[in-house]
């Protein structure tokens, strides 16, 4: 590691961090001064005190969640379902591609091209009218397969890239003692090569709750969707769809933290 490396983690110094603070809040003005005159422009009339019923109310000490928090919720649920289901199709595909038969690696590469190069919105669509029908499913359970292949085909190629990773020795130590391939990937391979590549996978976990907004385009009542419907009822245009973008961030950031600090800990126990 080069000598000049370890001045990067160099704390900040107390004028160097006011410093800092100073940027932010010019940058914050920045925005606050950008958007006070976009309104100038456009002649919106905000209305932000009828946004919170929509979010949710509190009488007589009952709770009931708005339409946008029902529709968080069933966004929630989708992006569950479909991170069980990627790692599903992302491990299979990243085994098939790695093994020894010439199907199994045909079948993986078709399935990893066609999904990466092919446009969300058109599997979505496909899946809902063309294979529903047929399989009588639902629009929550289209949009939770096309989002589950569509997001396995990414992480196929990181779990490929972790199994990869082990040392060619591993596997010489594990057949040597008479295990199988399967055997070889469930108590050796996988259990080192899942460490490696947590933190990355994350990154599906947060694609998935942006990508679940279009679930809206088959009537599933996500977030985006009852957005849409509060917007139809009310012409609360720039307030809901501001309010729905902050939604989405809050849960990213939320996952992107806790993927750094799982980062953190992984490191500092190697």
């Amino acid at each position: 590691m080069p000598a000049s490396s370890p001045a990067i983690f160099r704390p900040l110094q107390r004028h160097e961090q006011i410093l800092d603070i100073v940027k932010l809040l010019l940058l914050g003005a920045g925005v606050f001064w950008l958007l006070m005159l976009g309104e100038e422009h456009l002649n919106y009339q905000w209305q932000w005190y009828l946004v919170p019923r929509y979010i949710f109310t509190w009488k007589h000490g009952v709770f009931t969640p708005g339409p946008l928090l029902e529709g968080l919720f069933v966004t929630f649920q989708i992006t569950g379902l479909s991170l069980v289901l990627s790692m599903l199709f992302g491990l299979t595909a990243a085994i098939f591609g790695l093994s020894q038969s010439y199907v199994a690696r045909l079948v993986s590469r078709c399935y990893v091209e066609l999904i990466r190069n092919t446009p969300l919105l058109i599997q979505i669509l496909f899946i809902y009218f063309v294979i529903a029908p047929v399989f009588d499913i639902g629009a929550f359970t289209s949009a939770v397969l096309a989002l589950s292949l569509f997001e396995g085909a990414y992480a196929s190629e990181i779990f490929r890239g972790g199994i990869e990773s082990i040392h060619k020795g591993q596997w010489e130590a594990a057949y040597s003692l008479g295990l199988s391939t399967a055997d070889t990937y469930r108590k050796i391979i996988l259990p080192q090569a899942i460490k490696r590549i947590l933190p990355p996978l994350t990154g599906v976990l947060v694609s998935l709750v942006k990508d679940s907004s279009l679930a809206s385009t088959i009537a599933v009542y996500e977030l985006t969707q009852q957005g849409q419907l509060v917007i139809a009822d009310t012409f609360l245009t720039f307030e809901i769809w501001f309010l729905i973008a902050i939604m989405y961030l809050a849960v990213t950031i939320s996952l992107s933290w806790a993927a750094a600090a799982l980062e953190r800990k992984m490191n500092s126990e190697n």
